[in-house]
């Protein structure tokens, strides 16, 4: 494969989700209309964290290589900035919202990677990491109160955004998410 080149290259390796899109939100804002971020990060769910935030915030997706345990994202910004006013899920709920509910009917969405479930994860949710919810879609009933939950609630609020993007009615954000969790919780055990 060519090399591929980039205006900016920053590094985010070592940094766990929300890091990498936080650090990525600030130097895009130095770039240029059109030029090129190379984001380097080794936390594998962002991935899916990068296109997707991409696509809320308006700015171009190009794709991204793996070499070794270094994932580089490639970012194009966008060309106004009036295409870069990142969208926000409007529906939101707290963690105290969401542990009052849970004796209801509901779905407990999680949307981080699968090994942040396995270690802790709120009982009874359902665990379909964001790289993976296109993909996933049919197991979930778009007729039922869903409330997505990630580790702090920028996943969360991006796929909240696909799921009301794809006629689901009753999607709520969780803030802010399992980092602030103290309701009960399921672990792996040693």
């Amino acid at each position: 494969m060519e090399n591929v080149k980039a205006n900016v290259l920053l590094d985010a390796k070592g940094l766990a989700c929300p890091m990498p899109i936080v650090k990525t939100k600030k130097a895009i804002k130095d770039l240029d209309a059109g030029q090129v971020i190379e984001v380097q990060a080794t936390d594998k769910g962002s991935k899916a964290d990068m296109e997707a935030w991409a696509k809320s915030s308006g700015h171009q997706y190009l794709g991204t290589v793996i070499e070794g345990d270094v994932l580089k994202h490639y970012l194009r910004k966008a060309l106004n900035d009036e295409d870069t006013v990142e969208k926000k899920h409007p529906l939101t709920a707290t963690n105290e919202e969401l542990e009052s509910k849970l004796n209801e009917n509901i779905v407990v969405l999680d949307v981080r990677e699968s090994a942040e479930y396995a270690f802790n994860h709120i009982p009874n949710a359902i665990s379909i990491p964001l790289g993976e919810l296109e993909d996933r879609l049919s197991e979930l009933n778009k007729e039922d109160q869903i409330y997505v939950v990630c580790r702090t609630g920028s996943r969360s609020d991006l796929a909240a955004q696909k799921l009301a993007g794809n006629g689901f009615k009753d999607v709520f954000n969780v803030l802010p998410g399992m980092s602030n969790w103290s309701g009960d919780t399921t672990k792996l055990e040693n």
